[in-house]
């Protein structure tokens, strides 16, 4: 029974990108990141063949419990209107899709003050697995379970040389054990998050540290006792980043208490409207994207 979570603004942000914005509705309206969201997710859908599935959504793009630790928290991202930047051609085309997931019976779930990596966390930990969670963001990579089946679809390289994220592909790509990602990414920083990491160690020093100690407060005890396992430059590094150290985790772990509404979560098995649907697609000009999410849903 395997369910696949969809980080659904990294799949449209990617749709909205890899395909000409030309694509329009008869209206005008930009389609290009619908019909893309459409197409890739049918090819998922298909390939991974999962029995259960839900968009997950940010509640709050910059959830206030994160921002109140640390007020730099994705403040490159806000745009003049204090919103999340977006592209303009981008922006209309989101109500429309979560309509049409609706129409499709894919259930949306997004929580108030809880970003979609938190939703997807949640969801994820009540899970006995197999789930396969589908992302552009490196950041759910410390959701990966071996125990579980829990597995990253990531969609950095696209959909068709999209890598499956294990445990291995982990420690071969960051040279770390594979279930320490998280610690990995505290104390390395994350740029397009306003994330500095601990100031002055960097990605190398931060695999040395992943190999050597499994929690941040475990590394940062080894360098106040002058740990000989740390060189002296670490053991510094790490003292003077203490004050960040000591919010590193809920910025960066994904939160699990998340209120997640009580919804079916099964796929849908037919059209709940498909007179509606059709309209949906003449009205939209969505042509042969509907056909391939019908045919991947078995409708």
């Amino acid at each position: 029974m395997t369910l696949m979570l969809i980080d659904s603004a990294s799949l449209w942000y990617r749709a909205y990108y890899g395909m000409p914005d030309t694509l329009l509705a008869p209206d005008g309206t930009p389609v290009n990141a619908i019909k893309g969201f459409l197409d890739m997710s049918a090819r998922l859908i298909q390939k991974y063949q999962p029995n259960r599935l839900i968009a997950c959504l940010d509640g709050d793009w910059r959830p206030s419990w994160r921002v109140e630790l640390f007020p730099e928290y994705k403040a490159n991202r806000i745009a003049a209107d204090g919103e999340e930047e977006e592209p303009d051609l981008l922006t209309p085309q989101i109500p429309i899709l979560l309509d049409l997931l609706d129409l499709l019976g894919i259930p949306v779930i997004g929580v108030d003050d809880y970003e979609a990596d938190d939703v997807i966390a949640t969801i994820s930990a009540k899970e006995v697995g197999p789930t396969r969670i589908v992302t552009g963001d490196r950041d759910l990579f410390q959701l990966v379970d071996s125990t579980k089946d829990v597995k990253i679809v990531y969609l950095a390289k696209g959909i068709s040389a999209h890598d499956l994220v294990d445990h291995a592909w982990i420690a071969n790509k960051y040279e770390i054990p594979g279930d320490r990602y998280a610690l990995f990414a505290m104390i390395r920083g994350d740029a397009s998050d306003g994330l500095p990491g601990v100031r002055g160690i960097g990605e190398k020093g931060a695999a040395i540290i992943a190999n050597k100690f499994a929690s941040l407060p475990e590394a940062l005890a080894a360098a106040l006792s002058g740990d000989s396992r740390l060189k002296p430059l670490l053991q510094r590094k790490l003292i003077e980043g203490v004050e960040y150290i000591e919010i590193a985790p809920k910025l960066v772990n994904c939160a699990t208490d998340a209120p997640i509404p009580d919804l079916s979560h099964a796929m849908p098995k037919r059209p709940q409207d498909m007179t509606a649907i059709e309209d949906f697609r003449f009205k939209y000009g969505l042509g042969t994207s509907i056909d391939r999410m019908i045919d991947a849903l078995g409708w």
